[in-house]
């Protein structure tokens, strides 16, 4: 994959980070290349924690954005780690959504480009 290695890092980084923040106590987290064609690469990161209510996942890329503002206080969370990660995805020819996961947690789908 050709691409801003910082940036590569940064989406891994912050999912990951998220997840060990918000997700809550003894969680899986899996990540994985599910699939790859001629021009992208499709990941999968998902978590078995609390997951997020379903009216907050349009908002979640959104910068500054929090689900619970109090938590993320105590946390020291900013807000723009997701931005971030939505950014650095796009800048690398792909796209990202954010799902619940039927059993629980929250699931990250998103491509990035094989050659920009």
């Amino acid at each position: 994959m050709q691409g801003n290695q910082s940036l590569l890092y940064s989406i891994f980084r912050n999912l990951m980070d998220n997840a060990i923040a918000y997700a809550g106590t003894h969680i899986r987290i899996t990540i994985e290349c599910f699939r790859e064609d001629a021009r992208f690469y499709y990941f999968s990161f998902a978590d078995t924690g609390v997951g997020v209510p379903p009216e907050h996942l349009s908002r979640l890329f959104e910068r500054f954005y929090r689900v619970d503002k109090g938590r993320s206080r105590k946390l020291g969370g900013t807000g723009l780690g997701l931005a971030i990660v939505k950014n650095a995805v796009l800048i690398h020819g792909g796209t990202i959504l954010a799902k619940a996961n039927p059993t629980g947690g929250l699931e990250f789908v998103f491509t990035l480009a094989k050659n920009l």
